[in-house]
């Protein structure tokens, strides 16, 4: 997605397969804590998860997907892009994330994404000049290497490449953007040529979260009152509407049949009043059974997406809105958040969660009960909460219905964590204390973290902040 990034893919070959026959999810990992590698590598492998994408080639990452067999879609930022334009910087490149790990047992690397939604309107084309050459020389360098038979370039792209004009808003009206149509018909030929996908980010969430207009059945997949009707055919949710004008737009510049793979869709389960463990249950149950299905342009065509995402991650940035640190089918720590059957069968049951993770000791950070001047207390939460993931505390979400002192308790309680259960970092002024008592209830969870991971934290590249930033402008909805 634009910013927030996300990471894997589920693949489904019919409605009579297994989840063994090709899942994924888009892994990320712009945390504060995050789980070793290694422990995440066998959840994929417990949950049958067969494809994954990541958002760079990260060193720990990919020894631990080695020998897993799990497919790999491994990226080079945007602000890698300008360097990728040169050829020798491209060769070695590929010489150290690519062919480094091409033996037996290795990685199973089976694309390379070049940048990151790099013609998003907003980057005011910043990558516009440098993605496509970028693109070649990682291909030509991939084929160098002998594994370009085998390993794709391609480029993860926003919806907002192609659209409908207004004046006929459908499917069949779909056409590249104007202002870069000659340089997506150029790529699209480049795709076509060496045998890559077109890869497109599709999240009904935003289309719903961005317009206050917007239907909320045609968000999910069980029907509408007022379908969208083009040529006959209806259109009852976004997703089809969006990836046929997609299909439309394929057809009009000679490359109607080019496969086309969901780099990511997902729902998030809290930091909007949209965004929450039933909404995400129903919508990933209609996107799993639809799969299979194909669109009215594709029909009995199974889609190949990579759902977004793996596990929630508590240092994104926030300017899309708080919700995206919440797209993760998995908790902070790996834990599945409700049931869903990965098959599309409809089966639905909890996933498999990490093994073995390791938590801080069982202590927490609340207001302190002796404190009696609570003049400052505000003004603390706020300094929390600038330095640690509060937004389940926003209106409509997980934590919005907590009281004055239990709404601090949990700010307090959040930095707490995030700081390791440092003793100093639970006194604001004298109006923290350390407790033993787990103050959670209801839907609010007061966490305790877990232990860091040699990888944390990494912070995220600038290139994907300003993608999500500006993810929340391109949603395309019909």
């Amino acid at each position: 997605m634009a910013a927030c990034r996300i990471f894997a893919c589920l693949l489904l070959l019919g409605l009579s397969c297994s989840v063994a026959d090709g899942l994924g999810v888009n892994w990320g990992t712009i945390a504060t804590h995050r789980l070793p590698p290694k422990t995440v590598a066998q959840l994929l492998q417990d949950n049958g998860i067969k494809k994954a994408k990541i958002f760079d080639a990260e060193e720990t990452s990919m020894k631990a997907l080695a020998g897993t067999g799990i497919e790999v879609m491994i990226a080079i930022p945007n602000d890698m892009l300008a360097m990728m334009n040169d050829y020798d910087a491209a060769k070695e490149w590929v010489k150290k994330n690519v062919t480094r790990y091409n033996f037996d047992k290795g990685v199973n690397i089976k694309f390379v994404a070049v940048g990151n939604e790099p013609f998003l309107k907003s980057y005011n084309d910043s990558f516009t000049n440098i993605t496509f050459p970028a693109l070649k020389n990682v291909q030509n360098a991939l084929n160098e290497a002998g594994v370009g038979d085998t390993i794709k370039a391609t480029i993860p792209l926003n919806a907002d490449v192609y659209d409908s004009p207004r004046s006929n808003p459908v499917p069949s009206a779909g056409k590249f953007r104007p202002d870069i149509g000659d340089l997506m018909t150029q790529i699209v030929e480049f795709f076509s040529q060496h045998g890559a996908p077109f890869i497109v980010n599709i999240y009904p969430f935003l289309s719903l979260y961005g317009h206050s207009d917007f239907p909320i059945d045609y968000a999910f997949f069980d029907g509408t009152s007022n379908p969208v009707l083009d040529k006959g055919v209806e259109y009852t949710n976004v997703f089809d509407a969006n990836f046929d004008t997609l299909v439309s737009a394929l057809k009009k510049v000679g490359f109607g049949d080019l496969p086309i793979v969901v780099g990511e869709v997902g729902w998030p389960t809290d930091g909007d009043v949209n965004a929450n463990v039933t909404m995400a249950e129903r919508f990933y149950a209609g996107l799993l059974k639809r799969l299979a299905a194909g669109t009215p342009l594709r029909p009995n065509a199974t889609i190949e997406v990579y759902l977004f995402g793996l596990m929630d991650e508590d240092a994104k940035s926030v300017a899309p809105g708080n919700f995206e640190r919440h797209w993760g089918l998995f908790t902070y720590d790996g834990q599945p958040k409700f049931p869903v059957d990965l098959s599309g069968k409809g089966q639905n049951k909890l996933l498999v969660g990490a093994k073995d993770v390791e938590y801080l000791p069982r202590k927490w950070c609340a207001v302190n009960p002796s404190a009696t001047d609570l003049s400052k207390l505000a003004d603390n939460v706020k300094y929390a909460c600038a330095h640690a993931d509060c937004t389940s505390l926003g209106d409509g979400c997980s934590c919005s219905g907590l009281d004055a002192r239990s709404n601090a308790s949990y700010a307090f309680n959040v930095y707490f964590q995030t700081q390791n259960q440092k003793d100093e970092s639970c006194d604001f002024q004298g109006l923290a204390a350390v407790t033993t008592q787990n103050m959670s209830h209801g839907t609010c969870n007061f966490t305790i973290q877990i232990v860091p991971s040699a990888s944390s934290f990494r912070r995220p590249q600038l290139g994907v902040l300003l993608s999500a930033i500006a993810g929340l402008l391109s949603w395309i909805y019909f």
